[in-house]
Order: structure tokens, then C-alpha cells, then sequence
């Protein structure tokens, strides 16, 4: 796999047959090893040992309903009162992180309404907070000490 812009951490990787698998510490089980399962679980440790978020408020995967549309959100994280805080959208290192990117994003966000939203392709991080309906750019994803 393709070195990241974030730190390297050890995995659990096992090869089933041609492919291979990643363990998945918040599913608690292997999951196919793709260049956007990569980024992800990089993040996720990113935010859990950088970041100090713990990861029992964490959700991978995340059914959700958009124009009659089953969808899933890569990572949703929740705020101590356990309401949806920040969503997550990852991408392979080889995909740009575009407009549509954030277009994507953002039509999830319209099932959770979280103040926060990240995009990473692994080699770009963006974080974006919503003020008074709007969305403005911050220079690093929050520590989670100031969750509310």
C-alpha cells in the first residue's frame, strides 16, 4: 500500500487466498484490505492517538437514508452527549479530493447535521466546521478535548 501523509501504525494484515485483509479494531473483525479501507484505518488511528478521541464514539459504516437511497458514511464520530459531531468521508490516495468530494459530504450531512465534516484522500486532510449555516475551512481536524 501507498505511504500516507499521516503516521505509520502497525497493522494486522493476513492474506484469504488472492487479497488481502485488515483487522478492524471498531468492527473487531477483517476486513478487506482497498486503498480507501487504508486511509480510513490510518485516520481512525490518527484521531484516536493523535487526536485523543476515543473510539467508542466512533461508527463505521453508518446506514443512513438520502432521497430514498440506502447510503453508508465511512466514519461518524459523536460528541459526548452521543449525538452525531463529525462525519468522516475517505477516498483512495489515487482519488483526487474534488468538488464532488464535498458535495458528497455534504448530502450525508443533511441526514446528520454534525458541525464538522473531514475529507481525506490520506495525502490531503480537510476539516471544515459549520457556522451559522455555513462552512469554513480550519487548518487541522479538533482535538477531542473541545467536543462538547
Amino acid at each position: 500500500m501507498i505511504e500516507l501523509n499521516l503516521p505509520h501504525y502497525p497493522f494486522k494484515i493476513k492474506t484469504v487466498g488472492q487479497s488481502k485483509q485488515i483487522f478492524d479494531e471498531l468492527r473487531r473483525k477483517y476486513v478487506a484490505l482497498t486503498p480507501e479501507e487504508w486511509v480510513r484505518q490510518h485516520f481512525i488511528k490518527y484521531l484516536t492517538l493523535v487526536k485523543g478521541y476515543p473510539s467508542g464514539f466512533f461508527s463505521v459504516e453508518r446506514e443512513h437514508n438520502y432521497n430514498d437511497l440506502n447510503k453508508r458514511t465511512d466514519l461518524i464520530i459523536y460528541s459526548r452527549n452521543l449525538k452525531p459531531w463529525m462525519i468522516c468521508e475517505f477516498k483512495a490516495a489515487d482519488v483526487a479530493v474534488s468538488q464532488e468530494v464535498f458535495y458528497q459530504i455534504a448530502r450525508y450531512n443533511l441526514s446528520f447535521d454534525v458541525p464538522y465534516l473531514v475529507v481525506s484522500n490520506g495525502l490531503e486532510h480537510y476539516c471544515c466546521q459549520k457556522v451559522n449555516d455555513q462552512f469554513h475551512f480550519l487548518d487541522d481536524v479538533p482535538e477531542f478535548e473541545n467536543v462538547s
